[in-house]
């Protein structure tokens, strides 16, 4: 091909390329606004169910709104009130334990004990004086950790706020948002691809819903147990079996392995402690596997388990653990549109 302008081809090709590093730049820079608003949607679509639900009862949509993010709210508003305190009395206990721990003066015989049993070629005076000069040397360091934890903490309270107006605003125009992107579509494609959204934004309700239920009944049932087991911080471990139950597949086992070996800490658990919850956790599993499971997400896509463990490790790496709660729908949007666009077509050829 015979290029008759060279530098006009060379100046559109550049334009193209710099418009195209600053819509990438823009992104970028956009990353946190996307992400408050993916995360507002996704709660939304859990709690249209909800919403659907109090609309069947005859109410209208804005009071069915205004009681599901009531109470969703009160709920969360009331575990706060239970396990707050609790919850800050136990981690007091645990920083005081540490730092009894890393204090020379205060170190229990019984650890010191338990240290030179278990490590006896170890110089446990020399170790203990190497930790206490990397504190010394880095104490400026973990102060400015600290103020940045600070300002972390305050970051989140700031965009847990924008997520919840934006949470309120998206669930209580859910349907005239679906209305405006279907207009989008062709009139005489329209009706599938309403067919296949409403499919996709149903399953993703239902999937949110199903997954906070099952992680709900996890923590609440680990909190009961591990305090009649008097296992150690019960609260902060039934919190972290809560949070571990978000992750779909791995997240309950992870949580379970962080609380077992918790419980096997010297000085704050012991062994027989740790193999009750050990049993425990391994027969909950397998309850939640083949009952609670099935029974709360019957009204979503299933997933193969390979697809969930990749879908969890992508969403994982690519945003957190939010990326982790996200995957799981997003895999199974791509299945439905897989299951009933791209199989139909290839067998229409």
């Amino acid at each position: 091909m015979k290029i008759h302008n060279p530098f006009r081809l060379g100046f559109i090709a550049t334009l193209g390329v710099g418009l195209a590093v600053v819509l990438l730049q823009s992104i970028e820079s956009m990353s946190t606004v996307l992400l408050y608003v993916g995360t507002a949607l996704f709660l939304s679509l859990g709690l249209d169910p909800v919403v659907s639900w109090l609309e069947r009862r005859r109410l209208p949509r804005w009071a069915a709104v205004l009681i599901a993010i009531v109470g969703v709210l009160a709920i969360f508003a009331g575990i706060l009130l239970i396990v707050v305190p609790v919850l800050i009395d136990q981690i007091s206990q645990l920083v005081r334990r540490i730092t009894l721990t890393l204090n020379r003066s205060a170190w229990d015989t019984d650890l010191e004990t338990w240290i030179s049993a278990t490590f006896p070629n170890l110089d446990v005076p020399v170790l203990f004086d190497a930790v206490n000069e990397w504190l010394t040397a880095n104490i400026f360091s973990i102060s400015e950790s600290l103020v940045n934890v600070t300002v972390g903490v305050a970051n989140g309270l700031f965009g847990a706020l924008i997520i919840l107006i934006l949470t309120i605003y998206l669930t209580a125009s859910t349907p005239s948002l679906k209305s405006a992107i279907y207009q989008i579509v062709p009139a005489t494609k329209r009706e599938g691809f309403q067919h296949i959204a409403e499919q996709i934004t149903d399953s993703v309700g239902y999937y949110v819903m199903g997954q906070v239920t099952l992680a709900a009944t996890n923590g609440l049932l680990s909190a009961i147990f591990l305090s009649i087991i008097d296992a150690p911080f019960a609260m902060v471990l039934a919190v972290i079996a809560f949070l571990g139950s978000m992750i779909p597949l791995v997240g309950t086992i992870t949580g379970s392995t962080i609380i077992v070996l918790v419980c096997l800490l010297p000085s704050v658990g012991d062994t027989t402690t740790a193999l009750i919850a050990a049993i425990y956790y391994l027969v909950y599993m397998q309850i939640e596997a083949y009952v609670l499971s099935p029974r709360i997400m019957s009204r979503a896509v299933s997933v193969p388990g390979g697809v969930v463990v990749v879908a969890a490790l992508a969403g994982g790496t690519l945003l957190g653990l939010l990326g982790a709660l996200i995957a799981i729908p997003v895999a199974a949007s791509i299945l439905i549109v897989y299951r009933q666009v791209l199989i139909p077509r290839m067998n229409e050829r």
